[in-house]
């Protein structure tokens, strides 16, 4: 059975500088067996309400700015999923999760670039969910329990965020070897309680972790996390750790 992933996906340049991260993600995807389908939970889909895409074939959204043109030029054309946005519509809906289907989003680089450097052919149909970011790391743990058993049928479930995520105090000229401290207690922190399965301290991390609002003055970026440790086994453990300009975690995690 395929584990669910959470992908810490860093900047957008990530597409064009893949650092430590994207060997790590190759190395993942080809350890895994070859999913029917990738479904992604990303930070950068945020709704009031529970999203389905289901084009059947989504845009490259370039959403961001600032970049160089080259990575304005990068596509993703893997097809959609409509056939599996429906099954998973059905299946949000039997757990008592109200949600509609969306026809017109684009795929976001919080879904295509960590997928472009995992399944580079883009062969592998893909489909995001939103993120209801204001329900808070409860409802995303329901909504990972509601489409855990798709793992089972060879859809690999994906959170792409950050473990931190405060881009006001990125240092951007810090080596990989530059660490931020407040960001490494934090980072360390909430290691050790997924690897316990303190699901309580999990949940109100962000009174009880060290450091929490200033790792995430908003927690859009933490969320798809709840999402992947609810959709996966019980089995944490870390398929990649490291940071990048000072203060952005690029944790990869899974779920088996």
């Amino acid at each position: 059975m395929l584990p669910s992933l959470f992908i810490s996906h860093g900047s957008p340049m990530l597409a064009l500088e893949p650092g430590a991260s994207g060997p790590a993600l190759a190395r993942l995807a080809a350890s895994l067996p070859r999913p029917r389908a990738v479904l992604v939970v990303s930070a950068h889909w945020e709704s009031p309400g529970l999203l389905v895409g289901n084009a059947e074939q989504p845009d490259t959204w370039h959403d961001f700015y600032g970049f160089p043109p080259a990575l304005y030029a990068v596509d993703y054309p893997a097809p959609g999923a409509p056939q599996l946005a429906e099954e998973v519509l059905a299946q949000l809906r039997a757990a008592g999760l109200e949600a509609q289907l969306d026809p017109q989003r684009p795929r976001d680089h919080g879904a295509w670039v960590p997928m472009r450097l995992m399944y580079p052919q883009a062969d592998i149909p893909a489909l995001q969910v939103s993120l209801p970011s204001r329900l808070g790391p409860a409802f995303q743990q329901q909504v990972g329990h509601a489409l855990a058993g798709l793992r089972e049928s060879g859809v690999l479930l994906v959170g792409s965020g950050s473990i931190t995520h405060n881009l006001r105090e990125l240092d951007w000229h810090a080596g990989p070897e530059s660490i931020t401290p407040w960001a490494l207690e934090f980072r360390d922190w909430m290691a050790e309680r997924l690897a316990s399965g303190d699901e309580a301290a999990l949940l109100d991390y962000r009174r009880q972790a060290p450091s929490a609002v200033r790792n995430h003055p908003s927690d859009e970026h933490l969320l798809p996390l709840y999402f992947a440790r609810a959709a996966g086994g019980p089995r944490f453990s870390v398929a990649h750790a490291g940071f990048t300009l000072g203060a952005l975690g690029m944790d990869i995690y899974r779920f088996d």
